[in-house]
């Protein structure tokens, strides 16, 4: 009999959702009318001058190899839009193109966590954060967080839950599941509070754009020694294409370069030339537009949710989600959101995907349908409350 697969495969835990995403699919085939409001991927197909400059790269032969780093143009051009979003300094050589924000992660995971060591990570939070340290042989230690600090790791809560093996916390502004953004003072205090220990702050800005009423600051604004995770996924709307990057302190790059060129030799080619359109005038202003229409359905599901008795203590000022409490209507996340799904052919995710915090009284739905079909998915939630039996 073979040997069993690692321990470290059997700790990493499936997504709760994808169970039922199977289900949503198999109720599609059949003929059904599913609304998808469980997965975090935009609406919108990419914009189409990044669609047109990848076709231009593609014709052109740029289907080689890149430097591990990514390509000059482009962490030229991210430097760019820092300066000019930001109003901050960053070296472009400072800056690593990766594989999607998913690939950052890898890095500064591997970089900076030895085995047996951990990050603070808030609970709720993105599952994947903790199943990465977990693959470097690390671990997360969950910080049960709620309303009350915006679902947000504080600088006090840094220094109550520091120990021997912590060597950093990952704070991710705005967040998933919950939306909620850290303020340039929260981001300070949390860089006081690494520091106070030796240790390092990450931060995920991959949801930066994606706000509603005010703009996100970035970590680099108040620390200059801080890893930050982005994405041309979510605002850039690149999802399939795999692309994001990392900003690190100067003295970390040698040893990121070298973990790239062994984990994954360079991110894809066509995929950094596309990426050059996405800081272009035009293309600017149809993310901007989207934006938009992402606080539209904001302002429309955030309302209607809490008529229908979900509790959303805390609005969210990003992303493009909603982080529901239903314990007015007793029952347990997956049970809820199973029967949504049978009765009313309506996905969302259950609290379980991410973390253990009352993550059986929550839910999250994923504003990333039109107006028209969020719409219809009120009418639909509020016909199955009155069948649910919680």
């Amino acid at each position: 009999m073979a040997q069993p697969y690692s321990a470290r495969s059997r700790a990493i835990e499936p997504f709760h959702v994808m169970a039922l995403l199977a289900r949503a699919n198999e109720l599609q085939a059949a003929g059904h009318d599913v609304i998808h409001l469980e997965i975090g991927e935009p609406d919108f197909t990419t914009a189409p001058p990044i669609i047109a400059a990848g076709q231009a790269a593609l014709a052109s032969g740029q289907t080689r190899y890149t430097a591990a780093r990514g390509i000059p143009a482009l962490r030229e051009a991210i430097s760019g839009f820092y300066a000019k979003r930001y109003g901050v300094d960053v070296d472009p050589e400072r800056i690593l193109i990766t594989p999607g924000g998913s690939g950052a992660l890898l890095l500064a995971s591997s970089l900076l966590v030895d085995p047996g060591k951990h990050w603070l990570l808030a609970d709720p939070g993105y599952p994947c954060n903790r199943h990465f340290l977990r693959l470097v042989e690390g671990a997360a230690q969950l910080v049960p967080v709620g309303p009350e600090v915006r679902y947000q790791l504080t600088e006090d809560l840094v220094q109550r839950y520091w120990d021997q093996d912590t060597v950093g916390a990952l704070v991710a502004s705005p967040a998933n599941p919950t939306g909620t953004l850290l303020s340039r003072d929260e981001l300070a205090g949390l860089s006081k509070a690494t520091r106070s220990h030796n240790g390092h702050l990450v931060v995920d800005e991959i949801y930066h754009g994606l706000t509603y009423g005010q703009d996100a600051a970035s970590v680099l604004e108040v620390d200059d020694e801080a890893f930050v995770l982005n994405s041309f996924s979510k605002y850039f709307g690149m999802t399939g294409w795999r692309l994001g990057w990392l900003v690190a302190p100067p003295a970390a790059v040698p040893e990121l370069e070298k973990l790239a060129q062994n984990l994954y030799i360079s991110a894809p080619s066509m995929a950094q030339h596309a990426a050059l359109a996405c800081f272009e005038p035009e293309t600017l202003v149809i993310l901007e537009e989207r934006r938009a229409e992402f606080g539209r359905r904001r302002d429309f599901l955030l309302p209607a949710l809490r008529e229908l008795g979900f509790g959303i203590a805390v609005e969210p000022e990003g992303a493009f989600y909603l982080y529901a409490d239903i314990s007015a209507f007793g029952g347990d996340a997956f049970a809820f959101c199973r029967h949504f799904l049978e009765t009313e052919h309506i996905a969302f995710t259950p609290g379980l995907d991410f973390g253990r915090h009352l993550a059986g009284h929550h839910v999250r739905f994923a504003y990333t349908q039109s107006l028209p079909r969020l719409q219809e998915a009120v009418e639909r939630i509020a016909r199955g409350l009155r069948s649910w039996q919680g």
